[in-house]
């Protein structure tokens, strides 16, 4: 028997789709992973194939924790927070000892499913948007229900912002967590 996705299984397929729009839109190839790779926090694996001025690599994949929330973040003029629910996950995004990159991606969408999706003849359009995030070396979580993480507003996820990022690691900047 058919069963309807619920909300959250929802939620997750648009952070999928929004990730895809935006890496396709630039020409980097968006993949899901199984399962399996998933219990170790990659939802998808973006792998770009361009050459950078001033670095020496041409191929960059980077692993990618999807999120997504309906839940209203605090907002300060630089940041918005999320409760990152699982601190085993929050752990191996922080550690420090991998050598693949690896970023959190929080798609915020509205309170309201009605909101979530509009389509006409001339757009397509998701509500709200999604940022990412680097855990590597963030602090342990105090409790062991999870930790409230910032993501900078400057960090929105963009085709634009996404090549910036990719260029970054091409030339090995250390992507490291900036508490607020």
């Amino acid at each position: 028997m058919y069963k309807p996705l619920d909300s959250k299984d929802i939620e997750s397929e648009l952070s999928y789709a929004y990730l895809h729009a935006v890496a396709s839109s630039v020409g980097i190839n968006c993949r899901t992973d199984n399962r399996h790779a998933d219990n170790r926090c990659t939802d998808a694996i973006l792998t770009c194939h361009e050459h950078f001025e001033g670095s020496y690599k041409e191929e960059i994949d980077l692993k990618i924790q999807l999120k997504a929330t309906i839940a209203k973040p605090v907002e300060t003029p630089s940041h918005c927070s999320y409760f990152f629910r699982g601190v085993t996950q929050y752990d191996w995004l922080r550690e420090e000892t991998q050598i693949q990159n690896r970023m959190l991606v929080v798609l915020f969408l509205p309170e309201n499913r009605g909101e979530w999706l509009s389509v006409d003849p001339e757009q397509l359009i998701l509500k709200n948007c999604a940022y990412w995030l680097s855990l590597r070396g963030a602090d342990a979580s105090a409790n062991s229900s999870g930790t409230t993480v910032y993501l900078p507003k400057e960090q929105l996820l963009s085709p634009e912002n996404l090549l910036n990022l990719f260029q970054r690691i091409s030339k090995n900047e250390p992507l490291k967590y900036v508490s607020p």
